[in-house]
């Protein structure tokens, strides 16, 4: 054989080889980040499977917490078409979304009469209605008020194609809308005159855009911890906490890199909107809502020249959930919410004093 040839040929066989290796671990990396990858989709489809199952069970308790306040039910009904479509010529993808409300009617209600109604949208950047609120349904429900809460798009417990629906401050507005204008035209004992919207922390943001937004839809507003300033949020949160809303069903982008849509959905930056009645409530020590994002909001109030209640609490015990919780110092800021609510909703029973409203907790009223 050609000395040289046989060279040719063995230099050309390492070439080969050197080039064939990387390939191979190449082609191993690939497939390792697909497993991964595979893994975390599973992962996701358990917790969200889980969810499902813990979600079946806190709905069979609400039913057992207000057995003897409230008939109890929870509905279908549908928002606006997604905020991202994938595949938009796809058969029914610009249906509206369906999505559950829970709608509370107190037990001692004459439908002869007229009632006013409380749209009360859940906190949580994913999160449900859940039964810790049990207890402040017992107490609206005492009062003789209607309750409507439902369970707007990026909800937990019905799956994760409901999640990725998330819209944070956008259509999940509108579908709380959805639900009060469900319970107008379906129960003829509401008085449309007498409509009221409350929430914490996300549902308190809820509120505040709900109320900037729609300012005719409601005669009063009560907003505890409200996100208040989503750019200034994303400053002092996590960055695992700014890639919920950077993903790409979501926000799609960092606030770094579109900052007028983070300041769109932010009710400190819409201050100007306001025309209704509201009360706002923060807490020093809230360890998820920085009281800053709550101050901003009550300057840029003040300096669009808006009438409002508010109080700025100093360390209550439970930070964040200082006025939800079951303790006596609780109940008398919620009895101050009440004593709001009804200079605008004239509930039929109102809480006279601290103790009616302590009893509503374990004796409905006759």
């Amino acid at each position: 054989m050609n000395p040289f040839s046989l060279h040719s040929t063995l230099l050309l066989f390492f070439i080969v080889l050197g080039n064939l290796v990387p390939v191979k671990a190449q082609e191993r990396e690939k497939s390792a980040e697909a497993q991964i990858a595979a893994l975390e989709r599973q992962v996701e489809n358990m917790q969200h499977t889980f969810q499902k199952i813990t979600k079946g069970i806190d709905d069979l308790s609400w039913y057992d917490k207000l057995a003897d306040y409230a008939y109890t039910d929870k509905v279908i009904i549908t928002g606006p078409p997604p905020a991202v479509i994938k595949n938009p010529t796809a058969q029914g993808a610009n249906n509206p979304i369906l999505f559950s409300a829970y709608v509370f009617v107190p037990k001692t209600i004459d439908i002869h009469k007229k009632y006013p109604l409380i749209v009360l949208p859940h906190g949580g950047v994913h999160a449900y209605f859940e039964t810790s609120y049990a207890h402040i349904i017992r107490e609206l429900m005492v009062q003789e008020y209607v309750v409507v809460a439902p369970d707007y798009r990026g909800s937990t417990g019905y799956g994760a194609g409901f999640y990725r629906l998330i819209d944070y401050g956008g259509l999940e507005v509108d579908d709380v809308q959805a639900s009060r204008d469900y319970m107008l035209e379906n129960y003829d004992f509401l008085d449309k005159g007498r409509v009221g919207i409350m929430g914490w922390s996300h549902g308190g943001m809820i509120t505040l855009l709900s109320l900037f937004n729609h300012p005719e839809n409601y005669a009063v507003g009560y907003a505890g911890v409200p996100v208040s300033d989503l750019v200034a949020r994303m400053g002092y949160k996590s960055q695992s906490y700014r890639d919920l809303y950077a993903a790409d069903y979501h926000m799609g982008k960092q606030a770094v890199d579109n900052v007028a849509e983070y300041r769109k959905r932010s009710p400190a930056w819409n201050a100007a909107k306001l025309k209704t009645p509201l009360l706002v409530h923060t807490n020093t020590n809230d360890e998820d809502v920085n009281v800053l994002e709550v101050e901003h909001l009550i300057q840029a109030l003040k300096a669009e020249g808006k009438k409002f209640d508010y109080e700025i609490y100093k360390d209550k015990p439970g930070g964040h959930h200082y006025d939800r919780i079951d303790n006596y110092g609780a109940k008398e800021i919620r009895l101050k919410v009440y004593k709001f609510l009804e200079q605008y909703l004239k509930p039929n029973k109102p809480f006279n004093n601290l103790d009616e409203l302590i009893k509503a907790s374990y004796f409905p009223r006759d």
